[in-house]
């Protein structure tokens, strides 16, 4: 595999580039040296792709151990992208060892610093425990890029496209769950029900609930988990929740994975903004052990979510009612109010482009 570092990173290494012929473009990284958080950090971008792999809070006797680091840390964030072992491993060996080199060009080099910006941009999200950073890999190579014919793709699709090309069969393997997420309302039928991978956390769960039902994350919110009809935990997702403390156990939803309690438990339930009081029942319906995306799917659903910040039941009523009455003296501002908040029908299409697109930002 060839490693294409900046002068930076090869000063650091204290090494002299490789003379090698050209390889792959598949098997080729970019690798640039920077600091995120006071730490060291290296960025390798693929040649092909245009994928992003950081290895993060590197010390000086991790850089003579650099190889297995960079192996592990390909090799770690493809399976975290639910990519299967036996392609991982298949990639992996194609190529075996590592040669590190001068970089290519001023056009790749200049790619290379726009994928550093897109690790800076993540600062925050860094897992301080460990040198492998698939969650912050996989953010940055979500990115929507633009080629030299101006036709602008996705980083991670193209990972993929080159994997399935290089494999000739499907590349993911995704232990999934079907969930049934029903609001409960007094007047109205609202559900949902999608497939989700059972490696999430909760706060990831979280994120797609807010996205198949249309609510804008304005709001506070919290899971309780439950064997038949005991709460046996409660999954917060701020901190302050702990300074009211319950004689249930409290848990930040973040450090919590949906496969800890999904299927032994009996149902989860949602709650969402305390202030309408939006509580939603779920029911995990089956479980995939091979599914063959690794992002979640919305299969089918009824009824129109209420707008964020409408009064809860009798506001969203209320709220029915006035829009469906063109002679109510409220009518045309609170239609334009609904549409300000996202107020519409349900699209399952339309909710699956938006869990695709948002696979930065939910894991």
């Amino acid at each position: 595999m060839l490693i294409q570092c900046t002068k930076k990173l090869l000063d650091e290494l204290k090494i002299k580039p490789n003379s090698v012929e050209a390889e792959e473009p598949m098997f080729c990284w970019h690798a640039n040296l920077i600091t995120v958080n006071r730490r060291k950090t290296i960025v390798l971008m693929n040649d092909s792709s245009q994928y992003v792999v950081a290895l993060y809070g590197l010390k000086a006797k991790d850089f003579k151990n650099l190889d297995e680091l960079i192996i592990n840390g390909i090799r770690n964030t493809f399976i975290d992208e639910y990519i299967k072992e036996e392609i991982v491993e298949q990639y992996i060996n194609h190529s075996p060892g590592i040669i590190y080199t001068k970089t290519k060009d001023r056009s790749t080099v200049a790619r290379l610093n726009k994928s550093c910006d897109e690790i800076y941009f993540c600062g925050k999200k860094f897992d301080e425990a460990t040198i492998y950073q698939s969650a912050v890999s996989r953010m940055a190579s979500a990115d929507l890029i633009r080629d030299r014919k101006v036709n602008y793709t996705y980083t991670n699709e193209n990972l993929y496209n080159d994997l399935e090309n290089f494999a000739n069969t499907s590349i993911f393997r995704c232990k999934s769950v079907v969930l049934k997420i029903t609001l409960n309302l007094l007047n109205h039928k609202v559900w949902r029900r999608v497939i989700v991978p059972m490696n999430i956390s909760f706060k990831e769960l979280h994120d797609i609930i807010q996205i198949a039902f249309s609510w804008s994350n304005y709001h506070l919110h919290e899971f309780v988990v439950f064997e038949g009809i005991k709460p046996i935990v409660k999954l917060c997702c701020d901190e302050a929740a702990f300074e009211y403390p319950e004689d249930l156990p409290m848990i930040l939803d973040f450090d919590v994975k949906l496969s800890e309690y999904i299927p032994k438990c009996s149902g989860i339930e949602y709650r969402y903004d305390f202030g309408d009081g939006w509580e939603h029942y779920i029911e995990a319906e089956k479980i995939i052990e091979e599914f063959g995306w690794n992002y979640p799917v919305c299969i089918c659903g009824e009824g129109n979510t209420p707008p964020e910040d409408v009064g809860g039941d009798y506001g969203y009523d209320n709220f029915l009612s006035i829009i469906s009455d063109p002679n109510n003296p409220d009518h045309d501002a609170m239609v334009n109010w609904g549409k300000m908040q996202r107020y519409g029908d349900f699209d399952v299409e339309f909710v699956n482009r938006r869990l695709k697109s948002a696979l930065n930002s939910i894991w």
